[in-house]
């Protein structure tokens, strides 16, 4: 059993990635801020249900411990990280979204830049040899190449996010070169499923759908997604955690995704098709930040870490239409224990 650090552990992601941890018998301290970027009561909720996954499933209560902080207090993340001694972190905290961080540079930069620092600052103090950071398809920009390959240039970013998703991979790859940490940068390509945050397109766009209100529609639909499920984001992640706990000297990047484009247009059919209900569309310019098409070349995972998508978009559409079909309303209370 190892004892792994999920930084933003109640998020989309790092909520599956905590259940999928917890499940295969592992010690998850998830560290979240619980930050207001999107309702904070969606995250709380995550943790509790992974909380009851973990009884359901059997599982040990003390395997799971929450740690509410903020990734840019480095006394906090000593007390965390003291009282726990973990084995790896998985650092996928962050201020996420291209539009979001034209507006607010300067807090993009202090979380995604410094937060990512510090943790990498807690490896140095406390000998912790294995870090899996979550980075971004956005750090391609706009390249021309297609598929994106992990050694194309990516120098040309044209957000702030991508920049300091592009600036963390660097801060990795300067702490595995002085301190010999194993390090697995993950590029993430359009993640949806379950849980999905609710700003996201796929989200925004089936609950508008559903409400019978107008969908806010950017360019002429012509933009492409490598967009890649949950589940197969999930299986890339745990076997870089694997990767990077076996051996020594390691540093690589990786693309996850599904190695396909689905255009605007497709992906709004497609949603329409799952739902048997036509869009309403407000009909609006292309956004400064936004990338005309992601794709990605995963030859590089699948031959290292053994990583094979299998969901396809259409199925996974109809999952994530299935789930948000029995979602909930929030809780009324906004509280949570903090345990620091």
């Amino acid at each position: 059993m190892k004892t792994i650090v999920v930084t933003g552990g109640a998020g989309f992601i790092g909520s599956h990635l905590c259940e999928a941890l917890l499940h295969s018998g592992n010690r998850v301290i998830n560290i979240d801020s619980f930050n207001d970027y999107y309702d904070p009561r969606i995250k709380r909720r995550n943790v509790s249900e992974t909380e009851a996954f973990i009884s359901a499933n059997n599982l040990d209560r003390n395997s799971y411990v929450p740690a509410e902080g903020d990734i840019r207090d480095l006394e906090f993340l000593k007390t965390v990280f003291s009282e726990h001694q973990p084995d790896v972190i998985v650092h996928l905290a962050a201020y996420a979204g291209v539009r979001p961080s034209i507006e607010n540079p300067v807090l993009y930069t202090e979380v995604n830049v410094n937060g990512t620092l510090n943790l990498l600052e807690i490896c140095r103090i406390y000998g912790i040899d294995k870090f899996v950071f979550a980075s971004s398809s956005s750090v391609y920009g706009n390249n021309d190449k297609v598929p994106f390959a992990e050694d194309d240039v990516v120098d040309f970013p044209i957000s702030p996010y991508a920049a300091t998703k592009k600036a963390g991979e660097l801060l990795c790859h300067t702490y595995h070169s002085l301190y010999g940490i194993n390090m697995a940068c993950l590029r993430f390509f359009t993640v949806y499923g379950p849980r999905q945050r609710p700003d996201l397109a796929i989200h925004k766009f089936t609950g508008l759908i559903t409400a019978g209100q107008a969908v806010p529609f950017y360019g002429d639909g012509s933009t492409e997604r490598d967009y890649t499920h949950i589940d197969d984001i999930i299986d890339g992640v745990t076997k870089a955690i694997a990767w990077v706990s076996e051996g020594s000297g390691k540093y690589e990047i990786f693309n996850l995704g599904e190695s396909n484009t689905v255009s605007l247009n497709t992906m709004l059919t497609t949603i329409e098709n799952t739902l048997n209900k036509k869009a309403i569309l407000d009909k609006l310019p292309l956004q400064p930040g936004d990338v005309n098409r992601t794709f990605a070349d995963i030859s590089k995972a699948k031959r290292i870490l053994g990583y094979n998508p299998q969901t396809d978009f259409a199925e996974g559409i109809r999952k994530f239409v299935e789930w948000l079909g029995g979602y909930y309303e929030l809780p009324k209370e906004n509280t949570s224990p903090k345990l620091y």
